[in-house]
């Protein structure tokens, strides 16, 4: 069974280990040990931490192998994004070109550097080893936060984004970062956009063009990966439009991966939530699989397991309660996982 739950110092090396994995781009996952553990300490910070109206909190999960005792991925919710330092996109607009002289009329698209989501929630820092995908594991690593941000709306934005990393080739090269941030940069992309997630961006600010950029002067090969995905990144983008989320016509400044939002009301794991009363511990015969929480911040457990629901009642198998750490007469929430 896997468990999904909220980081501790003791996940730090297990973090190191999956950070190199992941490759360029995902840059909320440092490879540095020190700035995991930053990262941790945050973390822990923010679920002990008493909220009335979202802030600076990062609450970083991990998804637990209970039969190796492995983490094997990672997900994080960035409770309002942009308060401490701005929080840069480029919006993807237009622009009209006409001379009625000449019966000449050009729509020109444009990108425009901006922070239009500051204050919004971010769903960020998922990624999962190679070698758990499948059977329902990535379903689970995603969706288990929603429910956390759902018991606790106070804690979190009315609305919630996601960047997604934008497309790179093997080699970790971004043509859009070739056509554009190179040239007001003199770095690599990788140097440039692990400047950015881990240490400040300010150098952002000083350094980028504060003029749209107009589309048809960047190369070919840049124009065609405004707003695309990685290839690994595409199950994620798949299971986050299924869960509601939508690009709006925001692109990451770096390697133009889309940005897209949602309402936490309009997330379907959100939607089809709600809350039972645990009133047997024992046998489960039921084919339907459930995502199913507690109820606690700090100690936060979520699993994906069947269950038995009826009248706002729910029977748990004797392992499912044993790792949510629930008891009989204690609330839970489920979502039914299609």
């Amino acid at each position: 069974m896997m468990l999904f739950r909220p980081v501790t110092q003791d996940d730090a090396d297990q973090i190191e280990v999956l950070a190199n994995k992941a490759g360029t781009g995902l840059t909320t996952l440092p490879k540095d040990k020190t700035k995991i553990i930053e990262k941790i300490e945050l973390s822990q910070a923010s679920f002990a931490a008493h909220v009335n109206e979202p802030g600076n909190e990062y609450y970083l999960f991990v998804l637990e192998d209970l039969e190796t005792n492995e983490v094997v991925g990672t997900s994080a919710l960035a409770a309002a994004v942009g308060l401490e330092q701005p929080f840069y996109t480029y919006k993807v607009g237009t622009t009209v070109h006409a001379s009625p002289r000449f019966g000449i009329h050009k729509t020109i698209p444009t990108l425009i550097l901006g922070h239009d989501y500051t204050g919004t929630t971010e769903i960020c820092t998922l990624f999962l080893s190679p070698d758990h995908r499948g059977g329902g594991t990535g379903k689970l690593l995603s969706k288990g936060r929603f429910l956390f941000l759902a018991q606790h709306p106070t804690r979190f934005a009315d609305k919630v984004i996601a960047e997604m990393r934008g497309y790179s080739d093997e080699q970790g090269h971004s043509p859009f970062w070739e056509s554009l941030g190179r040239h007001f940069f003199d770095m690599d992309f990788d140097h440039a956009d692990t400047l950015s997630g881990e240490q400040s961006n300010e150098f952002i600010a000083e350094l980028m063009p504060k003029y749209p950029i107009y589309v048809p002067m960047l190369s070919k090969e840049a124009q065609a990966v405004i707003g695309k995905v990685h290839p690994d990144t595409e199950p994620a983008l798949e299971l986050l439009k299924k869960e509601g989320f939508r690009y709006r016509g925001y692109v990451d400044i770096f390697d133009a991966g889309p940005t897209i939002e949602t309402r936490p009301e309009g997330i379907d794991t959100i939607k089809k939530m709600f809350s039972a009363k645990i009133t047997n511990i024992g046998e489960v015969s039921s084919e339907q699989s459930y995502l199913i929480a507690n109820h606690s911040v700090a100690n936060y457990r979520c699993i994906l397991d069947a269950a038995i629901i009826g009248n706002g009642e729910v029977t748990l198998s004797e392992t499912a309660a044993e790792h949510l750490g629930v008891s009989m007469g204690d609330q839970v929430s489920l979502s039914p996982l299609s």
